[in-house]
């Protein structure tokens, strides 16, 4: 089976259209204002009430108080809530209640694997490339192997520099539960480009674990 993709930084039908006709299993809509990926709860849902059945809507959000973002979930049906901050391992047992929970951790030098232990309770760990002042779409990577020893700890979902040119081999060495891909596949912050859309895609198919 083709690992899980998970295409994130969502802003126009057409790039949902497409990647889910693609085979994405997810879509990511950012609700951080900062980021050029930026979408309003408005925007997200002209295009969440028109996804067809078995793709999930991922809410991002980065240091949102929990009762907002449950709220902003049950409002525009996401599937799962992504948190890009420094949420409490209490904050994300509170949204668990209600919601599936991924949390996001960016692995920086010295990271050690142990620490994801404090995030049980999350649903799903997303690993992402290290970059000062930024929360996601750092378009770096990590290591690989990490990933892989991350697996003890929950569902790894793989991020941070992935590209159709070395999401095989990303795959092959870290053995994810999911893949999540935003620059990678851009022709500019926000906006897809269906030929690396399709490059991706082929690139997932090719793999076999």
């Amino acid at each position: 089976m083709p690992t899980r993709v998970k295409i994130c930084g969502i802003t126009t039908w057409g790039d949902a259209r497409l990647s889910v006709d693609l085979g994405a299993s997810a879509l990511g809509f950012n609700f951080y204002p900062p980021s050029p990926r930026a979408i309003s709860p408005a925007d997200a849902w002209n295009i969440i009430r028109r996804l067809p059945p078995f793709v999930e809507a991922v809410g991002v959000f980065v240091n949102w108080p929990p009762l907002v973002v449950d709220a902003l979930a049950r409002a525009l049906r996401l599937g799962s809530v992504q948190l890009h901050g420094s949420e409490s391992p209490k904050e994300i047992a509170q949204l668990g209640r209600r919601h599936r929970v991924i949390k996001a951790v960016q692995v920086g030098r010295g990271f050690r694997v142990a620490s994801l232990s404090r995030y049980r309770s999350a649903d799903g760990l997303l690993l992402d490339g290290f970059a000062r002042g930024l929360h996601g779409g750092t378009g770096r990577t990590l290591d690989w192997k990490l990933a892989r020893a991350a697996r003890r700890y929950g569902r790894i979902i793989l991020a941070g520099g992935l590209t159709p040119e070395n999401i095989a081999e990303a795959i092959r060495v870290a053995e994810p539960y999911a893949v999540d891909i935003a620059s990678g596949v851009e022709a500019r912050p926000g906006r897809k480009d269906p030929a690396r859309l399709r490059a991706l895609f082929a690139a997932v198919e090719s793999v076999e674990l």
